[in-house]
């Protein structure tokens, strides 16, 4: 939504997932069919806490696993061992510094700020602190709530829209009050089932009509057309 991590998250879902299918095809006679880094990635995991996309799209393909525990090392054959995977490959990006921002959200943030708007950020990653501070826009945000935050605190991530609930009340504000921003379609699902304000849904990859039916009240291809509206 802030930054292009999108695509970084999306390269190591499927490098992790296509690895894993690959050894699983192999041991059940199966034929391999890779992970699609379209349809599979924004219908099962995009904008999902970590675990969730794992079950999600492993379930898509008639595969269960055990859960493990979020301890578990990233060669183990867990949902949280597969999950943990999937980070270790995020860090090592972000550390290459493969971060960049959206330019558009970064100019609507600040002008958000400047009008003395409240803003808070809402990311089912554990390592959102991280790539906002790579990204060098921390301190246009007031609020973080994000993978660890939602554990910490035993919510459920989007599509439930617990997360973005948490962040109004930091802010001090009603969700009636607030708009959410999303580019992921169980973001917007969660903003619409929290009773946001307004849902605004960000189409980066030619899914407007499915950001809507899932809950956005507007949909632009980017921020910065709202400070020309």
């Amino acid at each position: 939504m802030l930054t292009q991590t999108a695509l970084v998250h999306n390269a190591a879902w499927k490098q992790t997932f296509d690895t894993f299918l690959e050894s699983w095809s192999a041991r059940h006679g199966q034929a391999f069919v890779p992970f699609d880094s379209g349809a599979d990635y924004h219908l099962y995991v995009d904008g999902r806490p970590r675990a969730d996309g794992v079950r999600t799209f492993l379930a898509s393909r008639g595969i269960t696993l055990p859960e493990g525990s979020p301890d578990d090392g990233p060669d183990q054959l867990t949902v949280n061992g597969i999950g943990n995977k999937k980070n270790q490959l995020v860090l090592q990006k972000i550390k290459e510094g493969k971060v960049q921002v959206y330019d558009g959200s970064v100019a609507y943030l600040k002008a958000a700020k400047e009008a003395g708007l409240r803003r808070a950020v809402v990311s089912a990653s554990a390592n959102c602190k991280d790539v906002l501070e790579a990204a060098g826009i921390a301190d246009l945000l007031e609020v973080r709530v994000d993978g660890i935050t939602a554990r910490e605190q035993n919510l459920p991530g989007k599509p439930a829209p617990d997360t973005f609930l948490y962040a109004a009340k930091l802010l001090g504000l009603p969700p009636q009050s607030c708009a959410v921003y999303e580019d992921a379609l169980a973001g917007v699902a969660a903003g619409h089932a929290g009773a946001f304000g307004i849902v605004i849904g960000v189409d980066r990859v030619g899914q407007a009509a499915a950001l809507s039916e899932n809950g956005a009240d507007v949909v632009v291809t980017d921020l910065s057309e709202l400070l020309t509206r």
